[in-house]
């Protein structure tokens, strides 16, 4: 089920602003899907997992598309069946609300290529 956030924008950070933290961090970590964690109220975590190295490499290159277009680069450590994603922004270390959005496209990313498999 594709997340209201996925169909926002980033908008792109910069500075001066401080990092989301209690009730407005938890409400926006309910709106994800399943398998974020906030971690330390400074990034979100998820492993996506795949049949193959091939699977998880074509996902990874859609993340990257979706990173680029969005303006918005999460740290991505590519591995044999799985593809672990942690973001936060930067510019500030920790959370703002466009990482919850990068987050929920990545979920509608992977959606919509379980649906076609």
């Amino acid at each position: 089920m594709t997340c209201e956030l996925s169909q926002k924008q980033c908008e792109p950070c910069r500075g001066g602003v401080p990092p989301l933290e209690g009730d407005e961090l938890a409400r926006l970590a309910e709106q994800l899907g399943g398998g974020w964690q906030v971690v330390d109220e400074h990034h979100l975590e998820k492993e996506f997992s795949f049949r193959d190295f091939r699977e998880a490499l074509d996902f990874t290159n859609r993340l990257g598309e979706i990173a680029e277009s969005e303006g918005h680069h999460p740290d991505v450590r590519l591995s044999w069946g799985s593809v672990h994603v942690t973001i936060y922004t930067h510019k500030i270390d920790g959370l703002t609300e466009s990482d919850f959005i990068l987050a929920a496209k990545y979920d509608a990313c992977h959606e919509a290529e379980a649906a076609e498999a």
